[in-house]
């Protein structure tokens, strides 16, 4: 994995996230996540689009097209309310999964042969 890369299966996590902050065009979630991750995740349009196609189908996000700030048509996306519902299942699921993970990185050697 790539230092620009996406962990995989958070994808969808953080276009919720950043529809959830306020609706936008793909290239403004993908500047978004860019800009707050600090140039650590760089989401490619050949996975982003995909992922919004399946978000629109299962009901997490709608889209309608509007003008851009530089004068483009763009396809504009908003978070559903199963949008919402989605992202705090996949926000609990993740924070529980960060918190396992921790617990195993800060194990000892001592504390892994009492068990």
């Amino acid at each position: 994995m790539g230092q620009h890369d996406v962990v995989q299966g958070t994808l969808e996590m953080l276009i919720l996230k950043t529809l959830a902050l306020e609706p936008t065009h793909g290239y403004g979630v993908a500047t978004r996540i860019e800009q707050v991750s600090q140039g650590v995740f760089r989401v490619n349009p050949g996975s982003l689009l995909p992922a919004l196609a399946r978000m629109e189908q299962a009901g997490s996000v709608k889209s309608e097209w509007r003008t851009s700030e530089n004068n483009r048509r763009a396809k504009y996306y908003k978070l559903t309310a199963r949008g919402r519902k989605a992202l705090a299942a996949e926000e609990e699921t993740w924070n529980r999964q960060v918190s396992a993970i921790a617990r195993i990185m800060q194990a000892s050697a001592k504390a892994t042969s009492e068990a």
